[in-house]
This record gives structure tokens, C-alpha cells and sequence, in this order.
């Protein structure tokens, strides 16, 4: 895609009227739109949002971040920042206030979540990315970003079933899965 349409791509993105209950991202250049998450979604969002103290943590839901590197604009299910960092206003967040983006997979994210965002996030320098798949019950953290474009990833990768604690050691927290719900009657992927 040449820098052209790139721009036309996201102002074309920035300026599409989007019906209620539907999500939308621009992924490399692409416009993903998907339909409004799953009560087991909310609940397991609301679930890691309450072990991130409010003093401490600014918690925010279906924000934005401005990936302009990677013609993205993401909106991932949870973007954690230390709360005094960042701006006050706007709809996008810098990918440098960023400690730690969340994404809860549903039937059809599989592969944008475990691939796509993968590499997105990794060539932003997003230094964590947690996982949280209610299909097959676990999660995967992903941590120290390298590279960059399509071949980003990150060099560690260490996967928790549900029940089991995910230790997050750069955010000084130790996330509790056991309330983490599944969803039923999916077939299972073979992801990461």
C-alpha cells in the first residue's frame, strides 16, 4: 500500500459512521469491524480492571492508540498507563505511555489478536501484551518488544491456564485468572 492510501485508508477510517454495537480498528492499513463483545468478555475485562489499583493506574476501556508507524489504530479491550502520564484529552494514546495493552479473544479475533496485534504491538514497543483467551482458557503474556514491521514480535512468551496466577513483575501486580469464564460450545485454535 503506498503512503497515499494509507492516508485515504485512515481518514476514510476516522470519518466512517459506525453503528451502535460495533467495534472497529484499523489494523495495517485494513478496516476490521466486529460485532459488540460477549458478557464473558465484560466480565473477564472487569475482572483484571479491578486488580489495577485506580490510584495508581489509569484503566481505559476501548481506547485508541495512535500506531501511525504501523497505519493502525488499534482499540484494544484494556490500555494500562501510570495515572499522571499521558494526555488528558484526545481520542488516541501515545504508544510511549503504554505499560501494558489486553486483549480478550472472541470467535473471531483468533487471529488478529494472536498475529496481527502481535506484531503491531511488538513494532510499537508496547512493553507487554497479555492474551486472555476464553475459547481455550488461558493466557499468554508476551514481553520484551524487538524488531520491527510484519516481523515484530516479542522474545518472551509464557502461557497460564485459567486459575492460575499470571505474574506481571513489571507492573508490580500478580493478576488473578481464577474468575476468568469461559465460552461455551467454541472450537478451540492451536494458537499462539
Amino acid at each position: 500500500m503506498t503512503a497515499v492510501d494509507e492516508r485515504r485508508m485512515t481518514e476514510l477510517f476516522e470519518n466512517l459512521e459506525v453503528p451502535e454495537g460495533v467495534k472497529i480498528e484499523l489494523l495495517r492499513g485494513n478496516i476490521v469491524m466486529m460485532a459488540g463483545p460477549d458478557v464473558v468478555h465484560n466480565d473477564i475485562v472487569e475482572a483484571v480492571l479491578d486488580q489495577f489499583p485506580r490510584k495508581k493506574w489509569r484503566r481505559l476501556q476501548t481506547q485508541d492508540v495512535a500506531l501511525h508507524q504501523e497505519s493502525s489504530e488499534p482499540q484494544p479491550d484494556l490500555v494500562l498507563v501510570e495515572r499522571g502520564t499521558g494526555p488528558d484529552s484526545g481520542r488516541m494514546m501515545p504508544p510511549e505511555v503504554i505499560k501494558m495493552v489486553v486483549e480478550v479473544v472472541s470467535k473471531t479475533s483468533v487471529d488478529h489478536d494472536y498475529v496481527i496485534k502481535r506484531s503491531i504491538y511488538a513494532a510499537s514497543r508496547l512493553p507487554l501484551y497479555l492474551i486472555i483467551d476464553p475459547l481455550v482458557a488461558h493466557c499468554v503474556l508476551l514481553a520484551g518488544p524487538t524488531g520491527t514491521g510484519e516481523n515484530a514480535d516479542y522474545q518472551s512468551q509464557s502461557i497460564y491456564k485459567f486459575g492460575d496466577p499470571v505474574p506481571l513483575d513489571l507492573l508490580d501486580v500478580v493478576l488473578d485468572t481464577s474468575e476468568f469464564g469461559t465460552l461455551p460450545n467454541v472450537r478451540p485454535h492451536r494458537r499462539p
